[in-house]
């Protein structure tokens, strides 16, 4: 018997102030990256997918971007400078 499936994370990238489309405020968003990956026996083994979107932090509307406007808007976050990995938050439990 073999068990395989797929298996989602989320990565939030940045957090910046944009303009909504939306509800038209100038609130915080955040960027984020879901990542579904092919897992056997539970263990994940590579990427299936990927996709990017920011979200209103005031109204909670979510728009989905491409990876390119995600770069740009995640080095405009950081002053200039992209980051080749997301910072991640420890679990503290």
């Amino acid at each position: 018997m073999i068990i395989f499936g797929t298996k989602g994370y989320l990565y939030q990238l940045a957090i910046l102030t944009l303009l909504c489309g939306q509800c038209g405020n100038p609130a915080a968003h955040t960027l984020s990256k879901r990542v579904t990956k092919f897992t056997l026996f539970f263990v994940p083994l590579f990427p299936v997918s990927t996709k990017y979107a920011t979200q209103c932090t005031f109204c909670g509307a979510q728009q989905k971007i491409s990876k390119e406007q995600a770069e740009q808007l995640q080095a405009q976050g950081a002053g200039g400078q992209p980051h080749n990995q997301p910072q991640q938050q420890p679990y503290q439990g």
